[in-house]
């Protein structure tokens, strides 16, 4: 069984709670997550393997399987060592990374490499960033539990993902329609409760809920949206890169209504921040 396959499960002895569980698959270090949205999901306590309860069809969905094996974990381990050797100090940062797998939010053609430090293609032209560059943005943000986060380019929906596991309340806005419905989807499947997307022009912000505590721009913009500060409240943080072929990666505080503070954190590259929206 690989990931993204489809399976229909139902077994007894004991409840495990939905969104998701965690099956061990005996002999094979092999451990699957069966996603669900709704219904409780029985799992065998007393032997290996599973029973197939009498009333499976009537009882049970099609459940999603998405694999996190010792493999996976391997490599996920070596990636943290070298984000550590490249400077990423916040455990707390370090600690989402190990507990959200990336191979999750790539193409199956990707997941042998999906814990390289490097970005990969996605829909829409799209990328998912680097994971230095997830790690080191995420760092900047410095993001604290239960503050408002507005992120602009929810993407494959891995730095949401991210955020969540930091404790955020997370607000995600894409501007492209197939990466939107494809990773709010996918993320209401994992189980993220405090993520909240959007299909919407991520240049106006989205001021219905602000002000947000820190707001997270993964695209290169060439200047800083002035919605953006307006929607940022006082004493929050704003990481965004600014510039056209090579951008700087700028960490914006506001001090109070009327100042803010800049700082800059070296160059990156990153797809440019576009306005309106695509629904192709």
């Amino acid at each position: 069984m690989k990931s993204g396959d489809k399976v229909r499960l139902k077994t007894n002895h004991g409840v495990v709670e939905p969104p998701i569980f965690r099956v061990l698959i005996p002999d094979s270090g092999m451990q699957l997550f069966v996603i669900t949205n709704s219904i409780s999901v029985r799992a065998p306590t007393n032997r290996p393997g599973f029973t197939i309860h009498r009333d499976f069809d009537r009882l049970c969905p099609i459940f999603t399987i998405v694999e996190d094996n010792y493999k996976h974990k391997g490599m996920r381990r070596k990636l943290l060592e070298t984000l550590r050797q490249k400077g990423i100090q916040d455990e707390a940062v370090l600690q989402a990374l190990w507990d959200v797998p990336r191979h999750w939010f790539l193409d199956r053609a990707f997941e042998e490499l999906a814990y390289e430090d490097k970005a990969f293609p996605i829909d829409k032209d799209q990328s998912i960033s680097q994971p230095y560059t997830v790690a080191r943005m995420t760092e900047l943000l410095d993001v604290k539990k239960h503050q408002k986060v507005l992120e602009i380019g929810t993407g494959s929906g891995y730095q949401a993902a991210i955020l969540h596991q930091l404790g955020a309340r997370v607000f995600t806005v894409e501007r492209q329609r197939v990466l939107y419905q494809k990773s709010k989807a996918f993320l209401k499947e994992l189980g993220y409760s405090r993520i909240r997307c959007f299909y919407k022009d991520g240049m106006t912000g989205l001021d219905t809920y602000a002000p947000f505590d820190r707001i997270i721009v993964t695209a290169a913009a060439e200047t800083v949206p002035q919605p953006l500060l307006d929607q940022l409240a006082p004493g929050g943080i704003l990481v965004v890169p600014v510039g056209s072929d090579v951008q700087e990666m700028l960490r914006i505080i506001r001090v109070d209504e009327t100042t803010f503070k800049n700082e800059v954190f070296g160059q990156y590259r990153f797809v440019p921040f576009l306005g309106g929206l695509d629904a192709g």
